[in-house]
């Protein structure tokens, strides 16, 4: 019969503790599970809710620069888009100068989700207890890991 092993300590390098993988995946899973009831009340998931922080930077855009943006294809992207048109909080229209490129912008109704988003990042932040800074700190991190990531 097998003996069993004792738990991994953290010294181990495959102790599932060390895996930045690992780390990564149970922070995303926790934060969606915050933010999804909030997000609720706006009638928002939370990958729409990402279009909508990439339209709200500039608009109009063009699917594939969203989807750059959000590291989507477009068969995720496009019924995304397909659902914040039917609800009411973007339009798709094709460019004038080239039909191949589909543009989206904001209704006037998802210009209005805007502040509300807001108050929600900030709920968020303050149920974690992470200040300002911290926030920023987390953001620059994952944003330099990102970066590395694409390359």
């Amino acid at each position: 019969m097998p003996q069993s092993k004792a738990p991994p300590t953290y010294n181990d390098l495959m102790s599932l503790d060390r895996q930045v993988c690992f780390g990564l995946y149970a922070a995303s899973n926790l934060v969606i599970r915050q933010y999804r009831p909030l997000l609720a009340e706006l009638g928002l998931t939370f990958p729409q809710y990402l279009v909508m922080l990439v339209l709200w930077e500039s608009e109009p855009q063009t699917v594939s620069a969203i989807g750059e943006r959000l590291h989507l294809d477009s068969g995720t992207l496009t019924p995304l888009l397909k659902r914040l048109e039917t609800n009411g909080f973007v339009v798709r229209r094709r460019d004038d100068t080239d039909e191949r490129r589909v543009l989206i912008s904001l209704t006037t109704h998802g210009h209005t989700l805007r502040a509300p988003a807001r108050q929600i990042t900030e709920t968020f932040r303050e149920g974690v207890s992470f200040s300002a800074a911290e926030t920023e700190t987390l953001a620059s991190s994952l944003a330099q890991l990102i970066s590395a990531l694409e390359h």
